[in-house]
């Protein structure tokens, strides 16, 4: 897939100045000028001695997903991972070019380094985005961004001292569909929009698992960072990491991500109550250390937004996001966007008048296909923006304040009951108990600092 595939239009700079400072903010580098369409001249990649050098840190499955990706732009000159066998596969996929490091700390610290992309757990991702941040290099971090909503607000800090340029792995916002499904929402295609409902499926059940001698080839020490100190369990590391609180957030973080970020960015505005029912295993109050997967087994999250608009979660049902306006309503999932306006834009298409200028760039072209071709865009999207020094689509504001609304759900599950949220001060009305829950106890020897 050639990168001029995802060519930024005029039309960009339009969007930006008609719409609000927060969902603005989230295009960034698309509003590409005259003089700075850096993805049209570069339809393919430069010579190896003009890449820039990407070290990777965290390499199974999606970690694996993003270094090949980032590799068709730069040059992959390190590899990290706490597995040997992983780290070793990784390199020897690579060629003998790359260096191999057990600890990203080494990695980061080398001047060949110029940018990393990060597919390591959940737990690890804010530690490592500002390390490298501080240490001088660009990054792609998988997506959720954070563990906690503390943890979002000092990325956010760092990435601003430094300067540096960060891209979050919520490819969805790259995909045709869903980007058109905001684009008619925030169009007024659907009339004043009022409801958004929101599926991610259900949590994974699993356990009591046996305690188990650890793997020679694992550092579990260093794969367990600031998380408590625990015997190790094959079953929490690896995927299934993603059902155990102590490194993630169940579906809520993992698909919530993607799905409650496009709703959100739909939306246009930020959360500010939010009531949550669960139910977790065996009975339990949200367990943080068990023997077993902990997150919920049954959820439902409801949220009401500044500006009015009504938004539920839940694990139950069809895939997606439905979004519901007065006057229509869509759906929108990996596979599909459908609903009566989006059948009538074949007789009232999206036009120049929309926008004053001209239209988004997936409107004048034959859409992109895929989970795959979204990606590589998304990726290209990132290593274009690192060259204009510009802010990516999926940026660091936006992406805190997505992740942060997962988060604020999985609290409202844990607590039981109403909460109240400000989201300029970013904290709980007259909670303290709730307050408290913005941020986790963290292991001496890995603090975020």
């Amino acid at each position: 897939m050639s990168r001029s595939n995802y060519n930024p239009l005029e039309s960009r700079r339009a969007f930006l100045a008609a719409t609000s400072t927060f969902g603005a903010a989230t295009w960034g580098c698309l509003a590409g000028t005259p003089h700075t369409n850096l993805l049209a001249q570069k339809a393919k990649p430069p010579s190896p001695n003009q890449q820039l050098g990407v070290g990777v840190i965290g390499l199974r499955y999606q970690g694996s997903v993003i270094a090949h990706k980032a590799a068709i732009y730069g040059n992959i000159v390190a590899v990290c991972d706490v597995d040997k066998h992983v780290r070793d596969q990784a390199k020897a996929s690579f060629g003998s070019t790359p260096r191999a490091f057990e600890n990203y700390e080494d990695l980061i610290a080398r001047q060949d380094v110029d940018l990393i992309t990060i597919g390591t757990p959940d737990h690890w991702h804010t530690k490592m985005v500002i390390d490298a941040c501080r240490a001088g290099k660009d990054v792609y971090c998988e997506k959720p961004l954070t563990l906690t909503i503390d943890e979002g607000k000092k990325i956010r800090d760092v990435v601003q001292q430094t300067g540096r340029i960060v891209q979050v792995g919520s490819w969805q916002r790259s995909d045709h569909r869903f980007r058109q499904a905001v684009e008619m929402v925030r169009l007024g295609r659907i009339g004043k929009l009022k409801k958004v409902e929101v599926v991610l499926g259900k949590n994974v059940v699993g356990g009591p698992f046996d305690q188990r001698p650890i793997p020679t080839n694992l550092n579990w020490n260093l794969w367990q960072g600031q998380t408590p100190d625990v015997p190790y369990t094959q079953e929490r590391s690896h995927y299934t990491f993603r059902w155990w609180y102590e490194y993630s957030g169940g579906q809520m973080t993992d698909w919530g991500a993607h799905h409650i970020d496009i709703a959100q960015w739909a939306i246009d505005s930020l959360p500010i109550e939010i009531s949550g029912t669960a139910k977790f295993p065996a009975g339990q109050k949200y367990p943080e250390v068990t023997q077993g997967y902990n997150v919920a087994v049954d959820f439902d999250v409801t949220y009401k937004y500044a500006n009015g608009v009504m938004m539920t979660v839940s694990d139950t049902g069809r895939n997606g996001i439905m979004f519901t306006g007065d006057a229509g309503r869509i759906f929108v999932n990996r596979g599909v966007l459908q609903g009566k306006p989006v059948e009538d834009l074949k007789a009232n298409p999206l036009t120049r008048d929309d926008w004053k200028t001209y239209r988004f760039d997936n409107f004048d072209r034959p859409p992109r296909q895929g989970k795959l071709d979204a990606i590589v865009n998304h990726m290209g999207n990132f290593f274009d923006c690192v060259t204009a020094r510009r802010q990516p689509i999926s940026d660091i504001e936006s992406q805190h304040r997505s992740v942060s609304t997962c988060h604020l759900g999985n609290i409202a599950m844990r607590l039981g009951r109403k909460l109240y949220w400000n989201p300029e001060t970013e904290s709980f009305k007259d909670d303290a108990q709730a307050d408290e829950l913005l941020s986790r106890q963290q292991r001496k020897g890995f603090e975020i600092a």
